[in-house]
């Protein structure tokens, strides 16, 4: 009788990248994130032109990062949630893509630090006299 082997202990079939049994610092190959890197939740990202031809040489995370946005812009957080990453992992992976030049990153219109209530109030006046409300 032929000594067989337990599926899980098949070479020709490892564990996926997805599986729980590998650990994602191997998906990140080991990179953290920088610090002018930290990308926030609704940064959008989008593919620079010709991306998709170079990313036969991609990990297969990074391939799935290319294909969402090459039509169009995508949150970091929209590009996690398709994923099924970790938002830490997808922002080195975008981080990586960035870095090589096959993505672009626009970062979030930031909200007015201080508004001043004053100056609402009299354009809300001075409405309200033009129109008459």
């Amino acid at each position: 009788m032929p000594d067989e082997q337990a599926p899980d202990q098949d070479p020709f079939h490892g564990p996926e990248l997805t599986d729980a049994l590998v650990p994602l610092f191997v998906i990140s190959k080991g990179w953290a994130l920088p610090p002018d890197q930290e990308y926030e939740r609704t940064a959008l990202v989008t593919a620079q032109e010709g991306a998709s031809a170079a990313t036969r040489a991609l990990p297969p995370e990074a391939q799935t990062i290319i294909d969402l946005v090459a039509d169009g812009f995508l949150s970091v957080a929209e590009v996690a949630g398709y994923t099924r990453l970790p938002l830490g992992i997808v922002r080195i992976l975008l981080a990586q893509l960035e870095e090589i030049d096959l993505i672009f990153v626009r970062k979030p219109v930031p909200q007015a630090e201080h508004i001043d209530i004053e100056l609402l109030g009299a354009v809300l006046a001075g409405l309200k006299t033009r129109f008459g409300a």
